[in-house]
């Protein structure tokens, strides 16, 4: 267990303990070595593999506290963890450990006409306070990455995963005793006061070094608007696949319906499709048809209610909407540069994608859309650290600054600078 129990103390004590606890943890895991770090997650991945019963049950306690709440069904199935999921995480913990270490390596290294020789060297953050809604992978995947990485991190979940964050926190707990490293460098606010995450806002004396937001719209609008120290902000995923002219019917089917209804309450799920209009006797008719099929709603303009009965209008509001259900708004465009102008207005710059096989077009669609994401011929639900290689993710960064797109063992590292001389004076 943590160092750190509900006890008697007031909540900005307890909190501020937390954050000096969390800055020994980090000096500890700056200077642990690769080795240390890997046996750490390794053991952690077997701790999650044999406690998975217990994890299991405390998901299960959770799950039930959702349903009585009446807790939506895409809400549900992102707290749910099964066998399958649970061999995901322990999938993504293991190739996390495995990952190269960034910690020390050397970005880029050049020499001055005086002699001095120059590094510019990776370094952790140092203390990374995690906000997150309702999933409990991601306890282990901001767990493990921050481990890799040499930094120390506060977890503050949601209440609705309160049990299932706790027993995986448990086994990455039982990582770093076993690797020799202090159980502070991994801790999960052990209450469920919202005034919480008002303190890890503060920065907790200075002790925090970043914070990272993973949930809906309203709670990274509360940390972007609140926060004392840097934000790596996840906004929402409203995410759009664009069917070109030069699309291919077959790949357009199978990749819109695996972007919008593979998982429909993931932050990769695409909310709007936007169909070229010398398509559209070919195309829209068999998209919106394996769409229904799977039980998914259609929006549309007033293009697609002609075509399409069964579709309900599309309000200006839809077009802003992350549905994170099988809904989804439809709308035909008149050019490349029409739907490219679309997602400019609407996007979070989380992910888009082009179904398309003329060259030309992609590279337009990449080189015009601001989005931190940009996906030519696949699923958006790739928009992943794990399908990136990363191992995971603590989120889908969509600012500019420092971190963008998944955020996974580099985005967590800063850098700085060795300079190497031989008695240099200057002038």
């Amino acid at each position: 267990m943590s160092a750190i129990e509900p006890g008697t103390e007031d909540l900005s004590t307890l909190m501020a303990q937390l954050g000096r606890q969390a800055r020994i943890g980090a000096s500890a895991l700056r200077n642990a070595t690769s080795e240390q770090k890997r046996t750490a997650l390794l053991t952690a991945a077997g701790a999650i593999n044999a406690h998975r019963k217990k994890i299991l049950a405390a998901n299960e306690l959770d799950m039930a506290a959702a349903r009585e709440k009446g807790i939506s069904g895409a809400f549900l199935d992102r707290l749910l963890l099964t066998n399958a999921r649970i061999d995901a995480i322990i999938e993504a913990v293991t190739t996390i450990a495995e990952l190269p270490d960034p910690v020390g390596t050397v970005i880029a290294e050049w020499d001055r006409p005086n002699g001095l020789h120059i590094e510019r060297v990776r370094t952790p953050l140092g203390v990374i306070g995690v906000i997150f809604e309702s999933r409990p992978n991601v306890t282990a995947d901001a767990g493990a990455l921050c481990i890799k990485s040499g930094n120390a991190v506060i977890l503050r979940g949601g209440s609705d995963s309160v049990h299932s964050s706790r027993a995986i926190v448990d086994c990455l707990l039982d990582g770093l005793h076993l690797a020799g490293l202090p159980v502070e460098c991994v801790q999960l606010v052990p209450i469920t006061d919202r005034a919480a995450v008002g303190e890890m806002l503060k920065g907790l004396d200075g002790n925090i070094d970043v914070i990272v937001p993973r949930g809906g719209k309203s709670l990274v609008a509360r940390v972007q608007s609140e926060a004392r120290v840097p934000v790596f902000a996840h906004l929402e995923g409203l995410v759009h696949v664009y069917i070109d002219k030069s699309a291919d019917l077959d790949k357009a089917v199978a990749i819109t319906l695996n972007a919008k209804m593979r998982r429909t309450g993931i932050c990769g799920a695409a909310e709007t499709l936007l169909v070229h209009k010398d398509v559209v006797a070919t195309h829209l008719k068999p998209v919106i048809e394996a769409l229904v099929a799977k039980g998914c709603e259609i929006r549309g303009d007033a293009n697609v209610l002609a075509m399409i009965p069964a579709a309900k209008p599309a309000t200006e509001q839809d077009w802003q909407t992350e549905y994170e259900d099988a809904i989804i708004s439809v709308k035909i465009v008149d050019s490349l540069e029409a739907a490219i102008a679309h997602i400019e207005h609407y996007s979070s710059h989380h992910t888009e994608a082009i179904i398309a096989e003329d060259a030309a077009a992609v590279e337009k669609f990449f080189n015009q859309i601001d989005s931190a994401i940009l996906v030519h011929n696949a699923s958006t639900q790739f928009a992943d650290g794990g399908e990136f290689g990363f191992g995971g993710e603590i989120g889908i960064a969509t600012g500019k600054m420092h971190a963008r797109g998944p955020v996974g063992v580099e985005q967590l590292t800063s850098f700085k600078y060795r300079v190497r001389g031989n008695g240099q004076l200057r002038p």
